[in-house]
């Protein structure tokens, strides 16, 4: 359940920062907080 909580966040911050949402309100650090909650699964696999 947790994964698809995970999926559905990082799908809307990923529209939200190329229709240029994040930017306009200055929250660009939202993509950087997911590719470093992303980066420990990766170096696992």
């Amino acid at each position: 359940m947790l994964f698809v909580i995970y999926y559905i966040v990082a799908i809307a911050v990923l529209v939200l920062h190329f229709t240029g949402v994040l930017a306009r309100y200055n929250m660009e650090w939202l993509v950087l907080a997911l590719a470093v909650t992303v980066f420990p699964a990766v170096i696992y696999l």
